[in-house]
């Protein structure tokens, strides 16, 4: 009896392999190694394969003939299997055990919630440093098993995944340095401090995209908990009180922040948020992405002063003392008239005398122009003279000969006179 035209093909990890790095396929190039295939093997005469494999989107379930598996990946060191099909262990470790070089790997996309990790598995993943398991659902139960069994881990990826609650593991992970957990339901701090028990050496904790609604814990359980953050990312969270951007100061080591889509700072203009941001963070040297040099940060702390000096006592934040006490009360700024200047001068062309309003931010260009059209003047060119009504007697009238020179550097003023002479030949 055939099977259903509509039945799904089962492929296997090393028959996606034999297909995509066969020599026809796959041309020679810097990085790859050809590989005779073993005795007996199904698979071509010879594959030609890269150290990083990608073999996302090719429909994997399975894993195929571990021993084709050892022959033609023992080189292998990153492994991207994102988007496949793969919703058994057993599948995945029969993979990974035959790639003993393994750095990296990505099952993103796999569709594994509800499929538990047996820990007598577990040894085979002791060399995977980076560690990728976006929208694949997998449990806290699975992911405390893969932490407890890989002693060299350093990133690892759980973004998508649903999770609202964190469970804690009996055993921390040491050697962990960067977690990135954006896009999932967080928000409660009492969640996120977990990270702190069970990823002691954490470096950079990415949140983004979790509506984690407060930094609550104090100077001291901070300090404890993440001693070695140096990067927090916060962007699109629910922090909406300045108390929690103040808070961040307590991790000993922060010098990295994000906080881009916070509800706390919506109200203000984007200088306003920056230079709100920075002043409150005296360690942070990248805010936003954006390197923090000295002069901004002066400029922001100065800011903060102006900001917040005509609020009453009560309502100073503790920042502002301490900014005080470092530049003193300073004085408003001067506001400053940036309009378009006028003045009003006599335009004198033969007999003809005209009261014209000047731009002067205009240029002599302008202005000749200008003055072509309101007297109706030859268009063979003219010649045009200043007259400083004060001075004319000492210093005589000057020409204004380059185009392109702006009319208020000559310090025209009302009453001046503008000379119009035609061009002669």
């Amino acid at each position: 009896m055939e099977s259903s035209s509509d039945e799904e093909e089962v492929h296997t990890f090393i028959q996606v392999i034999s297909e995509k790095y066969n020599p026809e396929n796959f041309p020679y190039g810097q990085g790859v190694v050809v590989l005779p295939s073993p005795p007996g093997s199904p698979v071509k005469d010879r594959l030609f394969l890269p150290s990083i494999l990608v073999l996302n989107h090719c429909g994997i379930s399975k894993a195929g003939d571990k021993s084709d598996i050892a022959a033609f990946c023992a080189h292998v060191v990153e492994l991207d299997l994102s988007h496949n099909q793969l919703n058994d262990w057993g599948e995945i470790c029969t993979i990974v055990s035959n790639i003993p070089h393994l750095d990296f790997l990505n099952l993103s996309m796999n569709p594994l919630s509800g499929v538990e990790l047996e820990p007598s598995m577990a040894d085979i993943f002791s060399r995977v440093r980076r560690l990728v398991l976006i929208n694949t659902h997998v449990s806290w139960d699975t992911v405390h098993t893969l932490t407890r069994h890989t002693p060299e881990l350093e990133e690892l990826f759980l973004c998508l995944n649903g999770y609202n609650t964190v469970s804690e593991s009996q055993t921390s992970c040491p050697s962990l340095r960067l977690l990135q957990i954006t896009d999932n339901q967080l928000q409660e701090w009492a969640e996120v401090r977990k990270f702190g028990l069970m990823y002691p050496s954490l470096s950079a904790l990415v949140l983004a995209n979790n509506n984690v609604d407060s930094v609550g814990d104090t100077q001291e359980t901070l300090q404890r908990l993440f001693p070695n953050l140096r990067s927090i990312n916060l962007n699109n969270s629910g922090l909406s009180k300045w108390e929690d951007i103040e808070r961040l100061n307590y991790f000993p080591k922060l010098e990295e922040v994000k906080a881009k889509g916070i509800p706390l700072l919506q109200p203000y203009t984007t200088h306003e948020r920056r230079s709100l941001l920075l002043a409150q963070l005296p360690s942070v040297v990248v805010l936003n992405g954006g390197a923090v040099s000295n002069g901004e940060r002066e400029d922001a702390e100065r800011f903060f002063i102006r900001y917040y000096q005509d609020c009453p006592e009560q309502e100073l934040p503790q920042r502002y003392h301490i900014l005080v006490s470092k530049y003193g009360h300073l004085a408003p700024l001067a506001e400053v008239d940036l309009s378009p200047r006028c003045t009003m001068v006599d335009v004198r062309f033969g007999e003809r005398v005209e009261a014209v309003s000047l731009r002067l931010e205009q240029t002599v260009g302008d202005l000749k122009k200008h003055l072509r059209a309101l007297l109706q003047l030859p268009t063979n060119g003219i010649r045009l003279f200043y007259i400083n009504r004060e001075m004319c007697s000492v210093v005589g009238p000057e020409e204004l000969k380059c185009g392109c020179r702006a009319l208020h550097s000559y310090s025209i003023r009302d009453g001046d006179e503008i000379l119009v002479v035609p061009k002669v030949g």
